[in-house]
């Protein structure tokens, strides 16, 4: 579940810390909102209705797609604020999260304790809001995706392991299971492909990204993959993990029809044409110590997040058309 989520805070942060002062209403709400990275949880959200729509091949009923949304967006908020909480001694380090409600400016506006609370009251509420009115296997694989990105990727890999955002990144490929088993009350192999595709899509966005902040990294001393091997190394694996995205989009093809083909080879070579320009940028800068110069990783990053996003439109739109499936 993973991509740039610094927030700034501002100066209202240490004037809710001053002694004796009180935090505006506003800045506290604002803080805990931060906490949860709404960029990401609308990344999120980007997969789950596609999943829906393909799991009915129509429009499920309103009020359980606004359950849905809400259930993933306050399961989603959950797991971010207490990573953030768990993290709030890295972020400190790290100039890209310097600014969160946790840590910014060395006083918080938000106290640790209160972002414990919240990142808990979050994730009781997802579980009680799918659970009662969408399914409790929908409410469980939301828990499923916070444990997973609480305790596997922020307490177990991400400062010990460079696997850490390919095991870990699981945890964001859990709507599309959420949405298709609100809609179904099962897990069926589409499902599970879309998992897949976002599984194997998580890599290369997120090691673009740490390509850019590999020295926040190194300062934080977690070992991402560029941290640790040189950047042709990283870009032959984004590479790697590109081919095997693109051919899990082509996977479902059976389910989602030969429109959807058509769209999915389209915007896979795209992605690839990409890709592999960041491993020929690589490969042609210039020796900087034992590592390559960076060679604009981030033009692949924001790449990713339109191709993920234009991928499930494309699942969505093909999903309630009455034609084009075989």
């Amino acid at each position: 579940m993973t991509s740039p989520a610094a927030v700034s805070a501002g100066a209202p942060g240490t004037l809710g810390n001053r002694p004796g002062g009180r935090r505006p209403a506003g800045v506290v709400v604002r803080a805990l909102i931060a906490l949860t990275k709404p960029r990401i949880i609308e990344l999120l959200l980007v997969t789950t209705v596609p999943a829906m729509l393909l799991a009915q091949h129509g429009v499920p009923s309103f009020r359980l797609v606004l359950v849905t949304l809400a259930g993933g967006t306050l399961a989603a908020g959950s797991a971010n604020t207490i990573n953030c909480y768990l993290d709030r001694d890295i972020d400190a380090i790290m100039k890209r999260t310097s600014r969160r409600p946790l840590v910014v400016g060395g006083h918080g506006t938000i106290k640790p304790w209160e972002a414990l609370a919240w990142g808990i009251a979050l994730g009781a509420g997802a579980t009680l809001l799918l659970g009662l009115l969408a399914n409790w296997l929908a409410a469980a694989l939301a828990d499923a995706a916070i444990v997973f990105y609480i305790f596997v990727y922020t307490l177990l890999l991400k400062r010990r392991s460079p696997a850490n955002i390919v095991i870990g990144g699981a945890a964001g490929c859990f709507p599309v299971l959420v949405g298709w088993a609100a809609v179904t009350g099962t897990v069926a192999l589409p499902a599970v492909v879309l998992f897949a595709v976002i599984f194997l899509w998580t890599p290369p966005h997120f090691w673009a990204l740490a390509m850019k902040f590999r020295k926040d990294y190194a300062a934080a001393n977690v070992p991402m993959l560029p941290v640790v091997a040189p950047q042709g190394v990283v870009a032959r694996k984004i590479v790697w993990y590109s081919y095997a995205m693109v051919a899990a989009t082509l996977a479902l093809i059976p389910y989602a029809g030969w429109i959807y083909g058509v769209l999915a080879a389209g915007l896979g070579a795209w992605f690839l044409v990409e890709a592999h320009g960041l491993d020929t940028r690589v490969r042609a800068a210039p020796e900087e110590g034992d590592r390559a110069a960076s060679p604009a990783p981030m033009r692949l990053f924001h790449l990713s997040i339109a191709y993920l996003t234009l991928l499930f439109a494309a699942v969505a739109v093909t999903a309630l058309l009455p034609w084009g499936r075989w």
